[in-house]
């Protein structure tokens, strides 16, 4: 059926990010010329109106080319297939951020083993682990990664936020950030200013390093200090250039993907070496 956009409401958590950026506007553009194609999905919402489980980029690109109202197909469902249907609706997106794959896996997870207690007659812990188990393998093939990959995503989510929105702007990569994902919040914090102040980021042999010092409880903010100047003192002169997120946002709208942001700069840099070559002739 047709509805008014006014009355989509967005989903409770909705773990992706809905980009004013150069994709929307194209989808827009194309909503305008043609209207939306493929219905969102919704389902009826106790407090009035509808709730998104699929069409969020739909809505809001239906609403920047000023259409009012919206195909949808309505459907009722629980709380737990509404989470499923809507993670498998977005996660295999394009330009997906870690952190948004890592809260979608998570949500997914916790709806299939809540549906696997209400179904599921194993009990006792050794049930629980292998319902968590087969649950993770169901959503790797759905998302089509590994297990291992998954539970590496899922684990992202025990990052401080300040260290998942490194992961995202690709300041810190995944493979460390996964290794991180095991300190105490509070060694984390620490770790974060400690990045911060010396304009570094953590290699995978560090990563490993504070991983493995945190679990035998060693692992101090003295520690993580010299850990992190090691490094530094190895790369110095390699020729690496490293540009603090808080230096640069400023400068970008944030919707901004870190993609777009480093063509950005890209492109000013090719233009600025076009003006040198000029002055110097």
């Amino acid at each position: 059926m047709m509805l008014p956009v006014s009355e989509l409401h967005d989903f409770p958590g909705h773990p992706f990010q809905v980009r004013d950026d150069e994709e929307m506007e194209k989808l827009a553009e194309s909503i305008t010329q043609h209207g939306v194609l493929m219905p969102g999905l919704v389902r009826p919402r106790a407090a009035g109106g509808y709730e998104i489980v699929a069409g969020h980029r739909r809505k809001f690109a239906s609403m920047k080319a000023g259409i009012r109202e919206m195909p949808v197909i309505v459907r009722d469902m629980d709380d737990d297939t509404a989470v499923i249907l809507m993670v498998d609706s977005n996660v295999q997106r394009e330009n997906v951020l870690p952190s948004e794959k890592a809260r979608a896996y998570k949500m997914k997870l916790d709806a299939m083993k809540r549906q696997g207690e209400r179904t599921d007659l194993t009990s006792g812990q050794l049930g629980q682990k292998l319902k968590s188990i087969y649950s993770v393998e169901k959503i790797a093939q759905d998302a089509g990664e590994s297990t291992k990959q998954v539970q590496r995503y899922i684990r992202l989510n025990e990052l401080i936020p300040e260290l998942l929105e490194m992961v995202d702007g690709n300041e810190i990569k995944f493979n460390p950030a996964y290794e991180l994902a095991f300190l105490r919040s509070e060694e984390q914090a620490v770790l974060y200013d400690i990045l911060q102040a010396e304009e570094v980021t953590p290699s995978l042999s560090q990563a490993q390093r504070l991983k493995r010092a945190s679990q035998e409880g060693r692992l101090s903010e003295q520690d993580i200090s010299v850990i992190m100047r090691e490094e530094k003192a190895q790369t110095r002169d390699t020729g690496k250039v490293t540009l603090p997120a808080r230096e640069i946002e400023q400068f970008f709208p944030k919707s901004y993907t870190p993609e777009q942001k480093k063509k950005v700069i890209v492109k000013l840099l090719a233009s600025w070496a076009r003006q040198r070559g000029e002055q110097m002739r």
